[in-house]
Parts: structure tokens; sequence; C-alpha cells
């Protein structure tokens, strides 16, 4: 994409570009967009020996997504064909052109050119619907996002300095114009940061919102001290519940690090299929990404393990960011009552006040959540769309969603389960 002249602080030439390929960009040159306040050996470390100034979201880490692109996972044949946008700083010289030497990384963008509205949590297959109906074509389209992976985290990356907004913007009018180049209907930029959304409201975006459920820790020093700031009746509803799971001889196994080998993720990659299966049609990882991921970020993954009579039978993956603990994905062979909700949310709670992490985000949807002493939180997704009608008619429909939103989430922190005097 073409190089343009700034005029913010720094007063040096940028430009933008398209990478069709993550593993096309150094990964030190990513990650220090995606995560600069992270210290480089973080990875190495657990949770509990990194300090709260440190923020690190793996999601956005080079080592995740070009898993996904490594793996075969993201591609031109699953519809998710990679185009990430990516700034770079050429100071004060001019002398040289576009290209992978053309100056410093400073700002980056994960994109993708899509022809579906899988795998994404943001639905707009509605949109969709309607403006095909009405004589358009809704894909392609452009997503900016992790693919199918629901958790907050930023989109626009740059690194730190004067020139940040700058560089965010930049990456802003990129999108736009990449999205007319490509002739695209939309551009949607999902699960952003509150700072983020607020940022493309301010220059056009539609504004969209949700809910998920996540829990935070109060300082427990166990998990029984959690248990009592709920309610009596909750309390022993979750207690009941942790020991039926176990009740038929059921071992739970936490594994992070070296721990995990091949022979684990072949059992979990088996869960997820089975589960995967039934309850979506086509799960969308497949079994090469746990691999890749396994080689590459190992420390940042909790793997709790359900085993019965020596067999796995059940379990849950979890990413570790410096102070949340994200639920990712579940499965299952054997259907035992209440494990889903052990292996899932009681021990991820767990490890998270072992740890000493302020949040664990459990995923997607789910109100089942909320007696477990998970609460709505507010999502953010922005969106620009390219026909002046169809964008007309979101904008009306999401005003409206936003008001429904808002509405929910308080008559559901109405029935959280804690005391009234621990919310």
């Amino acid at each position: 994409m073409a190089r343009s002249k700034s005029s913010e602080p720094g007063g040096g030439t940028i430009s933008v570009r398209v990478v069709d390929r993550l593993g096309d960009i150094p990964a030190a040159d990513w990650d220090a967009c995606a995560n600069p306040r992270a210290q480089p050996e973080a990875a190495s470390r657990t949770p509990s020996e990194i300090t709260s100034e440190e923020t690190y979201n793996p999601f956005v880490s080079h080592a995740f997504l070009n898993s996904l692109e490594a793996s075969g996972t993201v591609a031109a044949k699953t519809g998710w064909l990679p185009q990430h946008l990516v700034v770079e700083d050429r100071g004060t010289d001019d002398s040289t052109d576009g290209g992978t030497d053309g100056g410093v990384i400073a700002a980056a963008m994960p994109c993708y050119l899509k022809n579906h509205s899988y795998g994404e949590y943001v639905f707009d297959h509605g949109w969709a619907d309607a403006y095909e109906r009405a004589g358009g074509h809704y894909y392609p389209k452009l997503q900016v996002s992790v693919p199918f992976t629901p958790v907050t985290g930023p989109r626009l990356l740059a690194q730190p300095g004067p020139d940040a907004d700058r560089n965010r913007n930049a990456l802003i009018a990129a999108a736009v114009e990449l999205c007319k180049r490509h002739k695209a209907s939309s551009v949607h930029w999902t699960f952003l940061p509150k700072h983020e959304w607020d940022l493309l409201g301010e220059v056009g975006a539609l504004q969209r919102t949700d809910r998920q459920f996540h829990w935070a820790n109060e300082g427990y020093a166990d998990f029984e001290e959690f248990l009592a700031a709920l309610s009596s009746r909750k309390r022993k509803a979750i207690r009941r519940e942790r020991r039926e799971a176990l009740s038929e001889g059921i071992e739970i196994v936490r594994l992070s690090g070296s721990d995990i080998t091949e022979d684990h993720w072949d059992a979990f990659f088996a869960f997820y299929m089975d589960t995967g299966g039934r309850k979506w049609g086509r799960p969308y990882l497949n079994r090469a990404f746990f691999s890749e991921i396994g080689a590459s970020m190992a420390e940042r993954i909790v793997l709790v393990m359900a085993r019965r009579a020596g067999r796995w039978i059940a379990g849950a993956l979890n990413f570790a960011g410096d102070t949340t603990l994200y639920g990712r994905h579940w499965g299952c062979v054997e259907d035992h009552p209440f494990l889903h909700f052990e292996v899932c949310y009681y021990q991820a709670i767990e490890h998270a006040i072992d740890n000493r992490m302020a949040f664990v985000e459990a995923g997607a949807q789910g109100e089942h959540k909320l007696s477990r002493g998970y609460l709505p939180v507010t999502t953010y997704s922005a969106h620009y769309i390219a026909d002046a009608g169809l964008r007309d008619a979101i904008a009306d429909y999401l005003d409206r969603e936003r008001h429904y939103v808002d509405a929910e989430a308080r008559l559901l922190r109405d029935h959280a389960p804690f005391k009234k005097d621990s919310q």
C-alpha cells in the first residue's frame, strides 16, 4: 500500500503494507507492537512470577497467530486469507521504498479477508442475508480479530510512544482502503478493548456491544474463601456439584509447560473433535494446531485433564495472560454430571487463586456461569460498512441493541450469587 507522510510528533515518513503470511514478520517485531509491556522472558515464567505492571495477551502474540497459519487452520482454503496490515516508520529518510526492509515496524493489525462469517462470535449473518436479498454482495469482507477466539484484546497494535495514535489511525485508514481495493462490503473489528472501540467510533465506525461472563478475584486466599462470599444456597450447590463431578473415581490433573506431551494433545484433540462435532457440526481447529502451540507457547498453557480408570475422558484448554486466565476449549468422551463445570470453571478459579491472577474469562455466552460466580461484562466491536443504505439500517439496529445489552446486564447482575455485602 502507498507510503504516506506524517505530520504528527516525530515528523517522519510511514508506510503501510499488507502481509499475507505472519511467518514473514519477525516474532520480536510483531510482539513489540502486540505486547509491548510484557518482558521478553515472560513466556517462560509462571503467572505468579509476573508483576502487575506487565500486560500480555496470548492471543495477539506472534506465537498464537502464527500457529493458526502454520497448521493450516487459517488459510485461504478455510475462508481466512491473511491480510495483515503493518505500519513501518522510516524516520526522516525518504530514500527507501516499500518492502520488508523499509523501516521499523511501529504498528500492526491482524486482518483476514473472508468469504463467510463462521468462527467470529459476533454474529452478522442477518446483515449478510438482508444485503444479499437486496441484491448486494456481503462477501468478501475484512475481519480484524483473532480467529475462533472470542477474547477481548488489542487489535490496533502499536508500539508505545508519541506516534502511537498516528500509527493506529494509519491502520484504520489502511483497513478502509484495503476494503475498497478488495471490493469488500465491510471491515469488522471484534472483541476490542473499550479505548479502541471509542477511537473507531470517533472516526465513524458503527459501534456494537455484547456481553460475556468473567470471574474476578477479590484477593481470595483459596477456593473456600471465594465460596464464603456467595449466598448459602449457591455455596452449597457448588460444593455438591464438585463432589458429584468426581464421584465416579475421576481424577483431575492440571498440566503446563513441558508436562504437556503429544499424548495429552492426542487425547485432548479427541475430546475437542467429539464435542465440537456434536455442538457445532464442524470444529475449526486441526490436530497440527495443538502441536504448534505446544511447541511455541507451552508455558502459557494450562491444560486441565480428567482421568477415570487410567483413561483420559475430558479436558479444558486455558491460556494464561499476566493477570487473566482464558478458558478456550472443552471436550469429553464420557458424560458425567457436573464434570464440565468442574473442569472448565472451578478448576480455572482455583488456578487463578493459586497463581494470584485477577480474572478468569470463560469464553462466549452461557448464563449458567452466573450462578457459579462469573459476572456479566460488556464486550465491544466496531464496523465499517461501505454501502450507505446498509450502514444506516445497521446503525439503527445497533442503537437499539446497545440499550438491550445494557438493560440485560443490569438485570443479570441483580441475580448475582454473591452475598449483598460481598458484591
